[in-house]
């Protein structure tokens, strides 16, 4: 089945609805959202519901969701990046699993996909994990080219409710086109990528892109008839 990821653990207390609809989890870790009883949660919910876990590092700023830019010196950070991720793996070697991935979120996640010097700095933070965990990455990214020459093993991720621009950067989310909430027009978004490998612009261009996973934010509205029609969706295409 096809993979669907989604954020959790950032204080909507749906990852009882979602769970057992998604493939992936990305757990926040106490930099935009979450402390340890909501990665506490999270990683039992994914345990019972076969769900691959990941950690979701930020910029350490709950106060704006991490979803604008830290101007926040490079030790800082990797103090904060590694602290999140630590945290997360204790909790799930306490219940005999681990991660299976790291997915930077919000303002660091999309920084990374021109900043070549943040990916960088992000790079050399995770490196010790470079052999055990996935990345979850944007295709055509600064990040991607540095992860790939670097070793990393990596995925592609593709967002089924965001709508993209022609550089495969996602449109903001203060334009109104930001978001797809609609569930056919979504699982029409994903099959086109899913199929075809392209995604169609905001602008109403075709333009290639890869995926190996597909994020549906656990914050979109109507976020459970959009992950229900999913699943049904691509089972019924499977038959």
């Amino acid at each position: 089945m096809i993979n669907i990821n989604c954020d959790l653990g950032e204080g909507l207390n749906n990852e009882h609805i979602i769970m057992p609809l998604i493939k992936s989890s990305n757990i926040a870790c106490g930099g935009h959202a979450g402390d340890i009883n909501s990665m506490e949660k999270c990683v039992k919910l994914s345990i019972i519901n076969n769900v691959e876990i990941g950690a979701h590092p930020s910029y350490p700023d709950k106060e704006n969701f991490g979803r604008i830019h830290l101007d926040i010196p490079a030790l800082a950070l990797k103090e904060s990046i590694l602290n999140q991720i630590e945290s997360l793996i204790s909790i799930c070697k306490n219940h005999n699993t681990d991660l299976n991935h790291i997915k930077a979120h919000g303002a660091l996640y999309n920084e990374m996909i021109k900043d070549s010097e943040l990916s960088s700095i992000y790079l050399d933070i995770i490196d010790i994990y470079k052999d055990k965990y996935y990345l979850y990455i944007p295709y055509k990214s600064e990040i991607e080219k540095i992860a790939i020459d670097r070793g990393f093993k990596i995925k592609y991720e593709a967002f089924g409710d965001r709508n993209y621009n022609d550089d495969l950067t996602l449109v903001s989310r203060k334009e109104k086109e930001a978001l797809i909430n609609i569930p056919e027009k979504v699982i029409k978004h994903i099959s086109e990528i899913y199929y075809n490998n392209c995604v169609v612009s905001v602008n109403g261009n075709k333009n290639h892109i890869k995926a190996d996973t597909y994020c549906i934010h656990s914050d979109t509205e109507n976020v459970e008839n959009i992950l229900n029609s999913i699943e049904e969706h691509f089972r019924n295409e499977k038959k």
